[in-house]
């Protein structure tokens, strides 16, 4: 396994961190985690030089922080940096930070937690996480010793996370990055930021949830297979963002032995800056062709938002367009289910348009929100 060295005390992390937000379940119920496996992946894992272990309240309706606990009994959990997350959106007060923070403590069944993340910050979560004070919280959760380092992750676009990573001196934070979205949320431009701050970055979501990897469309493919040397598409994807020296660690959420497997194979052979000119151009050639095949051109600007019945538009669009651009891989419509509230799916809609007015790409946004809703929410 390949390390790099977390800037702040020199302490070594594995390249390839271990995400515990799609843990193999029983009967494709998410709150039903395989236990056995999902532990003995974890400590095989660990076992094999992975030291970042990564969870957060929410995942497997909250018994991700469980699973993750059993599996660091016997000697495992000082093997590793343990990383979980504040998900502010769940407090209504003050004090439910506490009872969220002492609920992952009891979960975990641990006295600190090494990597404490500000989950899911955006514009909106970034005001509510200045005025409930999260930060003076978690300082003196650090003093009593129940953190070690403050981090947030990010989703929203760059403008707010030059805002925040500027905002307090962060030990670290975690983007979304992939070869397709380069200039998605925070982006390439964002990592390099971090990395001019001396704040190292973590990695989520390398291979698109694993869309670059699952079903791949027959031009990706033809793409790989032309190319002179022979890589599978998660090879591809992962050797691309460990070719920038500002990563820290890439999360992977691993599902089976067979991903844990390849995942520190890929990962124990990448060095930054190794990528040749032809292999860059090739995954920019296979970037540019998924890009070809997105349904709309929703750039994510957020100028149709709010929507007055809180439909996540942009979120959706996204969505939709990954249901053709992947060759209508299950995990979508899997996704959509696990994600979109029952309450803001696009059958929703009121075709009101008020969001057409302020789209700057011009989309028939309530036309999308009627063909999502046939894609997601017809049998």
């Amino acid at each position: 396994m390949k390390y790099r060295t977390f800037m702040n005390n020199e302490e070594n992390v594995s390249l390839l961190g271990f995400g515990t937000m799609r843990l193999p379940v029983v009967d494709g119920d998410s709150s039903k985690i395989e236990e056995a496996l999902a532990i003995r992946m974890i400590r095989s894992a660990i076992d094999r030089g992975i030291n970042y272990l990564d969870t957060a309240y929410m995942y497997h309706d909250g018994y991700s922080e469980v699973v993750v606990g059993k599996a660091l009994k016997d000697g495992y959990r000082e093997k590793v940096l343990l990383a979980d997350k504040m998900p502010l959106w769940m407090a209504r007060t003050e004090e439910d930070m506490d009872r969220i923070f002492l609920d992952q403590l009891r979960r975990l069944d641990v006295d600190c937690i090494d990597m404490y993340l500000v989950h899911n910050v955006n514009a909106q979560i970034w005001k509510k996480a200045l005025k409930f004070k999260v930060l003076d919280y978690l300082e003196k959760k650090k003093s009593e010793g129940r953190i070690k380092h403050i981090g947030f992750s990010f989703h929203d676009e760059f403008p707010v996370f030059e805002e925040v990573l500027n905002a307090y001196p962060w030990e670290f934070c975690q983007i979304q990055l992939n070869y397709m979205d380069t200039d998605f949320q925070a982006g390439v431009k964002g990592l390099k930021l971090a990395g001019s701050l001396n704040i190292p970055v973590i990695i989520m979501e390398p291979l698109k949830g694993g869309k670059l990897t699952d079903v791949l469309p027959q031009s990706i493919r033809d793409l790989w297979n032309q190319a002179p040397m022979k890589r599978t598409p998660a090879e591809w994807a992962l050797r691309w963002v460990a070719d920038f020296p500002e990563v820290l660690t890439i999360l992977s959420g691993m599902t089976d032995m067979e991903q844990v497997d390849e995942n520190i194979r890929i990962l124990s052979e990448a060095d930054p800056n190794s990528l040749t000119e032809t292999e860059q151009k090739i995954i920019k050639k296979a970037a540019d062709e998924y890009n070809h095949l997105i349904q709309y051109s929703c750039t994510g600007c957020q100028y149709c938002m709010p929507c007055p019945i809180k439909i996540d538009i942009p979120d959706l669009i996204g969505r939709y367009n990954d249901w053709f651009v992947f060759e209508r891989n299950q995990k979508i419509r899997d996704d959509f289910y696990a994600w979109v509230h029952p309450k803001a799916r696009p059958s929703a809609c009121e075709a009101c348009k008020a969001c057409e007015d302020h789209c700057p790409q011009h989309l028939p946004i309530s036309d999308i929100m009627k063909k999502a809703q046939a894609v997601f929410e017809t049998e």
